[in-house]
């Protein structure tokens, strides 16, 4: 089913409003169904609402799978305004404060256009993080995951159990990865950082 974020549909038909998952910036979600609405889904803000609209004739499961995907299209388009390598730091610290109490300290966070096999690495020794560019644009939870992947090689070097318990810290991180996995899918980018069983990222 094709998905038009920017079109917006005529009256509704019905409309249901929600909290949004954990991390959204919107306070609330509302589902408007719409009769005049046959194959597009739809979403934009408005105010502090997520108004995503929607076929009438859409099942619950799937109109809870499009509000996933229209929120992250949203959440894309929106951080398109690129943070530079300084914000990136600052944001790098403001995660390491909130989920390793500050312990993670990176001498220096920066993107990178060199890294086309991982999506970011680490250098301990060094205490350097560097992002791939490709990352640009994606929704900032998926940035977040990277930058707190990273930061937990900091205080642990290898992805050992006391690695995947750092990381557990980050409530995000299976939609994250679920993210990652779907863009190394469709488009074969780089690999998912630290998956099991996969090539380490740093």
């Amino acid at each position: 089913m094709p998905a038009d974020p920017l079109h917006r549909a005529g009256k509704p038909q019905r409309s249901t409003t929600s909290q949004p998952p954990s991390g959204s910036r919107a306070s609330a979600i509302e589902v408007r169904r719409s009769t005049r609405r046959r194959r597009t889904v739809s979403a934009y803000r408005e105010g502090d609402r997520t108004v995503v609209l929607i076929p009438a004739r859409m099942s619950e499961a799937e109109e809870q799978r499009w509000v996933t995907v229209m929120l992250d299209k949203l959440a894309a388009q929106e951080s398109k305004r690129t943070l530079g390598d300084t914000e990136l730091a600052e944001r790098a610290r403001r995660l390491s404060d909130q989920y390793f109490g500050g312990r993670a300290r990176p001498a220096s966070v920066r993107w990178v256009t060199n890294q086309n096999t991982r999506w970011g690495s680490c250098t301990p020794s060094e205490g350097s993080i560097r992002l791939s560019h490709r990352l640009q644009g994606m929704p900032e939870y998926v940035v977040d995951y990277v930058l707190v992947h990273e930061l937990a090689h900091l205080l642990v070097p290898g992805h050992g159990p006391r690695f995947w318990e750092l990381l557990e810290a980050y409530p995000r991180t299976e939609r994250a990865r679920g993210y990652l996995e779907g863009v190394v899918a469709a488009e074969r980018l780089p690999h998912v950082p630290g998956a099991r069983g996969e090539r380490p990222t740093g």
